[in-house]
């Protein structure tokens, strides 16, 4: 087995890596999914009652998210 051989098995495959991005994406698309009906379910009414308490609710359900989503960008490098 050459050098390039050794190298180019070590590395993953285009089908792999396209199966992770499709892993990822489906996830994300859940995970927006899963906040839309939070929002619509949870906030927005919270919102329409007491504004200034949903939208505290709203922005630690947002920064959850974010840091959800930081943390799916991590994974993948």
């Amino acid at each position: 087995m050459t050098q390039s051989d050794k190298r180019r098995s070590s590395r993953p495959s285009f089908e792999d890596a396209g199966r992770k991005l499709e892993e990822a994406a489906r996830r994300l698309e859940q995970e927006t999914e899963k906040f839309i009906r939070y929002l619509n379910d949870e906030v927005v009414p919270e919102v329409r009652e007491h504004s200034s308490r949903g939208l505290r609710r709203a922005s630690k359900e947002l920064e959850k998210f974010a840091d959800y989503l930081e943390e799916t960008k991590k994974t993948r490098r």
